[in-house]
């Protein structure tokens, strides 16, 4: 037996690798070929787009006006993710009058939630060529053409990536270049940059963090990565600039149907939508109804029929955020097969790193909430590739979320309980049209297939599809030095220009004018939302133009900081719900309501509750006598009167001793954090609770322990030197917050 697997493994890679080759010796003069091709197409696609494109965007207002007013559209997409945008977009630059409404905010769901690549998937590479399935190849082929059209439509919110896939076993080497290198033939014309060997030392030079044990070398290849959310912002933007009606926080009520004289059937005609901020209906009428829902598909399905069967199988996505010393600047990593047989991709991301993602049945739900099995399984298997040197504590984790993946059986198929691994297009009897399932990557195709089907099935007057090559919002003016212009022109910080310029693209301008005067002598403009995180005060203005309409939206979406840093998010937020109240003229009330919603999706979506399990008043104290001590006579320096606990004005009162100052609402939050029984005050067993998660590597750089051992060394600077506690024989650590966990 085992012979024969030691055979049949052998014949596996010599195959692939004598395909790899052939492939290689023609790949040079195939890539000349395809290049010159591609280029004339999407300069034609380009130019065939002779619309009208609106330099301001329609106020959010004006838009519902749209939706209300206009007596019949062509297109109306539900849905307002990355394949929905795409459809709207696909459609007005058919010259077809559409409308979009999203129940949320774009890109509110899945679409927001992903592993950031854009990418052709190599693992279903693997399985096509393993299992001979031509399906799974023309998924890849149609994601890697898609893959180079969105980094050629959007460069400002794109970028390619290097990414390492470590070799621990000499008989994995030609067998994972074999299939890299396929992957690179594949892609033709379209291959980014080729596919390299590593030796262990290259390796390592280029990512020192691997571990080192048994390495035997590694194999990089290329793929894309974006920011998901603004990218999605920006095809829906787009599709608003060509003069789609779309709007945000408009759910549909119900389908609107009507009678064909013809053939006596009932056909989707329309929808009755609620705005729902104010919470008044209106029904928007239209040709064609596309329902682009992503994981609720079935909910729309069941609105035309209740008969309809469920085709969507949800599936999780867990991800987590840590900080960027855990990898390279410009390296990814890949690891092909974890524990169970996933992949787990480790990238670097808006300068933190991303882990994820995990892949495990799960219930529809519009708010998915990371869960701490899900986490520490990443975090497991982050470890198994990292040097021992390297710490991976949970503690680290900065923010989790959860993306639902809407995988669908196809209900046009005989086997309804099959898996489709791509997307699916379906058309009901009443002629609501369905797209479902897919890839981020493949939106624009996706949305491409699904007009097509749509003006067949409804006799639209359009022609074809005109969006590859259609730069998308911020990609026209957008250059890769045009940061340096804002740094000249506006006084901006480098990394605050960098930030605009690679989010906004050539609307960046337009974010620095809103941009106030600090008062320093540098920068001139641009206040920080927070210290540590280049988003700036003027961001949030113009997220109103983007028609951002609660402060999450802001956090999660227009910027990417509730992604990124839980604890900094809800640090900005005071000071964005402010500027949206003024802007929009919020009520005191309205405000304090932003505030909690925005609050409560850090702590079940964002995964502040995860954090919170970790320190608990039930938590297991494991410190020995001497640490037990030793954390006791810090406390004691902090509550002088031997009460068992400590307030705010016992912190307040130590700190001014030492000149140091913090306002009593930062110092109330500070205690918070570990006031387990929320009663207003941290006593000695929570203080050790803490303590002890800290050492477990379970929460990290929190605020309240870094400032009381602060504090304690400044107290302990005037004793003599031997009398002091070894432990604290070293310089102060800094009382700013590093980053925190969750």
């Amino acid at each position: 037996m085992a012979i024969r697997k030691t055979v049949k493994g052998t014949a596996v890679i010599a195959s692939g690798g004598l395909v790899a080759f052939y492939g290689l010796t023609q790949l040079t003069e195939y890539r000349k070929k395809q290049y010159e091709l591609a280029r004339l197409s999407r300069v034609e696609a380009i130019e065939q787009v002779n619309m009208a494109f609106q330099d301001e965007l329609p106020s959010r207002q004006a838009q519902l006006t749209a939706l209300r007013n206009t007596q019949e559209f062509d297109v109306l997409v539900v849905g307002g993710g990355a394949t929905g945008s795409g459809c709207a977009l696909d459609a007005v630059t058919r010259n077809l009058k559409t409308a979009l409404v999203e129940r949320d905010d774009f890109s509110s769901g899945t679409s927001s939630r992903s592993t950031k690549l854009i990418h052709g998937g190599v693992r279903y590479l693997q399985k096509a060529i393993v299992k001979l399935d031509y399906e799974q190849y023309m998924m890849v082929k149609e994601a890697l053409h898609e893959r180079s059209n969105l980094l050629d439509i959007a460069p400002h919110l794109t970028a390619l990536l290097p990414i390492m896939l470590p070799i621990y076993k000499w008989w994995q080497l030609p067998y994972y270049w074999a299939g890299i290198k396929m992957y690179d033939l594949v892609a033709g014309a379209q291959c980014l940059k080729s596919s390299y060997i590593l030796s262990k030392t290259k390796a390592l030079e280029l990512f020192p963090m691997l571990k080192r044990d048994k390495l035997v070398g590694a194999i990089v290849y290329y793929d894309g990565q974006h920011n998901d959310a603004r990218m999605n912002l920006a095809i829906a933007l787009t599709a608003a600039r060509y003069g789609a009606a779309i709007a945000n926080y408009t759910e549909v009520v119900h389908l609107l149907k009507r009678v064909d004289p013809q053939m006596g059937t009932e056909r989707v005609c329309g929808a009755r939508c609620r705005d729902v901020i104010t919470g008044q209906e209106f029904d928007v009428r239209a040709k064609c109804v596309i329902n682009a829902t992503g994981p609720f598909t079935d909910a729309l399905r069941k609105m035309d029929d209740q008969k309809n069967p469920n085709i969507c199988q949800p599936s999780a996505g867990v991800h987590i955020v840590i900080p960027g010393y855990y990898s390279p600047d410009n390296m990814g990593l890949l690891d092909p097969a974890t524990s169970d047989g996933r992949v787990i991709f480790f990238l670097p991301w808006e300068k933190m790193t991303i882990a994820g993602t995990t892949d495990t049945p799960t219930e529809i739900t519009p708010h998915p909430i990371p869960m701490e099995e899900d986490i520490n399984f990443i975090l497991t298997e982050v470890r198994n590739y990292l040097s021992p040197d390297v710490e991976v504590r949970r503690g680290d984790v900065l923010a989790a979320w959860s993306g639902i993946r809407p995988l669908v059986t196809n209900p046009n198929s005989k086997d309804t309980q099959s898996i489709c691994r791509n997307h699916i297009v379906h058309i009901s009897d009443s002629g609501l049209v369905t797209i479902a399932g897919g890839k981020w990557t493949t939106y624009r195709s996706m949305a491409e297939e699904t007009l097509d089907a749509a003006v067949k099935a409804h006799n639209l007057s359009a022609g074809p599809s005109k969006t590859v090559g259609l730069m998308l919002e911020g990609a026209k003016d957008w250059t890769p030095t045009m940061y340096i212009r804002l740094v000249q022109d506006y006084g901006l910080e480098v990394e605050v220009a960098q930030h605009l310029a690679s989010s906004y693209g050539g609307r960046a301008y337009e974010v620095a004018k809103m941009a106030h005067v600090t008062g320093k002598r540098w920068p001139i403009v641009g206040k920080r939302l927070v210290s540590e995180f280049p988003y700036i005060e003027s961001e949030v203005q113009y997220a109103i133009k983007e028609y951002a309409c609660t402060a999450i939206d802001v956090i999660a979406r227009r910027t990417r900081l509730g992604f990124l840093n839980v604890q900094a998010a809800e640090e900005a937020l005071p000071r964005i719900v402010d500027i949206m109240g003024k802007q929009l003229m919020w009520s005191e009330q309205r405000k304090r309501e932003e505030l909690a919603a925005a609050k409560q999706f850090l702590y079940y979506e964002m995964g502040y509750k995860a954090r919170s399990e970790q320190l608990t008043d039930t938590s297991e104290i494991t410190l020995t006598p001497a640490e037990v001590d030793r954390y006791m006579k810090r406390f004691h320096k902090f509550d002088k009167e031997n009460k068992g606990f400590i307030t705010t004005v016992d912190v307040q009162r130590v700190l001014e001793s030492i000149n140091v100052y913090i306002d009593a609402d930062t110092l109330h939050e500070i205690l918070n954090e570990v006031d387990l029984n929320k009663n207003g005050q941290v006593e000695f067993n929570e203080f050790l609770q803490l303590m002890s998660a800290v050492k477990k590597g379970q929460v990290s750089a929190n605020r309240l322990a870094m400032l009381m051992k602060t504090a304690e060394q400044s107290l302990d600077q005037t004793e003599p030197l031997e009398q002091r506690d070894p432990v604290d024989q070293r310089e102060p650590v800094s009382v700013d917050r590093s980053g925190g966990g969750v």
